[in-house]
């Protein structure tokens, strides 16, 4: 590995990611982090692992005035055996938080997909130079491309529709604010787009009002995690569009932030999402509340349907998957882990 770079909107105190970067930094890394220090209820924390990394000779900036960086990247520059450079990405909808990864739902995808990786580099050469925005290839970025092309893709379902062909959107958020958006769905609704929005919090968003958005239904699911994730699904035509996504349908997200979106486009991680993240929130008879056109919520209550919560759904197939290392073989890697630390602090003084 030769270098790494980070966004860290919300780190927490005693932060494992933090640990690893100055351990990176120690060993001689080029590490480069993006720190937001306007992160609400992480402003302090975020200051100390800043000074922190500087202390350990990182390269520690603070994104762009006026716009908080609440993208969601990580770039790892490794040199492989044959002598060529490759980047490996992770791009996320929730932040590098050891703590809030336990309590929130949230999507991440590893990729070592060329294209991705040179939009994610282009994203760090501006965030911390004074570049302006570039054309990035595959990514979507706010305050930029994300807005357009998501209007984009309302109208274009819209124009589906009018034709007489199946039209559809499902989107997944915290909260749905943006009047343009909103407009869009609106006459996307009357075209007679099929829509169904996710909302954990916030919709400004009425569903079902006669001639306005009678085709739009709203939901938010309540359960023991608190729903984090954002996607955005598209029909487009048989040709579905996904895109997952740092950013809610909110001003400040769309105008006002550095956001990022990304595309899933291989087929069993685009079904994965699509089942897990989406199919399985809109099944959901048990925790589930739906939005009536007055605003108010009501919970759905289907008799005589199984029941099915999607996050205990969830519990049920991946929980397995986050369990640590059992036995000697998890011992042994700790103290591996331990021991290396040590080292590297004794090396780097």
């Amino acid at each position: 590995v030769l270098a790494i770079k980070q966004t860290l909107y919300r780190t927490g105190a005693d932060s494992p990611v933090l640990e690893a970067l100055v351990e990176a930094a120690r060993a001689g890394k080029e590490v480069t982090v993006v720190v937001e220090l306007m992160a609400r209820f992480d402003e302090a924390a975020n200051i100390a692992g800043a000074t922190l990394l500087q202390d350990v000779g990182a390269n520690v900036v603070y994104g762009v005035v006026g716009y908080k960086t609440h993208a969601k990247m990580l770039m790892v520059v490794r040199r492989e055996e044959d002598g060529s450079l490759r980047r490996f990405t992770h791009l996320g909808t929730g932040n590098y938080h050891h703590r809030t990864a336990k309590l929130y739902t949230d999507f991440g995808m590893i990729t070592a997909d060329p294209e991705i990786g040179a939009d994610v580099h282009q994203v760090f050469m501006q965030l911390t130079s004074v570049g302006r925005g570039v054309k990035l290839e595959r990514l979507l970025q706010s305050p930029f491309t994300l807005l357009p092309t998501m209007l984009e893709l309302i109208a274009f379902e819209a124009e589906e529709a009018k034709a007489g062909r199946p039209a559809r959107i499902i989107a997944r958020m915290n909260a749905l604010t943006d009047v343009g958006v909103m407009h869009a769905l609106y006459i996307a609704s009357r075209a007679g787009v099929q829509i169904d929005l996710i909302v954990r919090g916030v919709c400004c968003l009425r569903p079902g009002v006669p001639g306005l958005s009678e085709n739009i239904r709203v939901r938010s699911v309540v359960g023991r995690f608190l729903e984090h994730s954002r996607a955005y699904w598209f029909q487009h035509g048989g040709e579905e569009r996904l895109y997952l996504a740092s950013a809610d349908w909110m001003v400040r997200n769309l105008h006002r932030r550095v956001e990022v979106a990304f595309p899933v486009d291989d087929p069993v991680l685009k079904q994965r999402v699509i089942d897990e993240g989406l199919q399985a929130y809109l099944d959901d008879n048990r925790q589930s509340w739906e939005m009536n056109p007055d605003g108010s919520y009501g919970k759905v209550k289907r008799a005589g349907d199984p029941t099915f919560r999607a996050q205990s759904m969830l519990l049920e197939r991946l929980g397995k998957l986050g369990r640590a290392p059992a036995g000697d073989a998890g011992r042994r890697r700790k103290a591996d882990r331990k021991k290396n630390r040590k080292k590297s602090k004794r090396k780097n003084g």
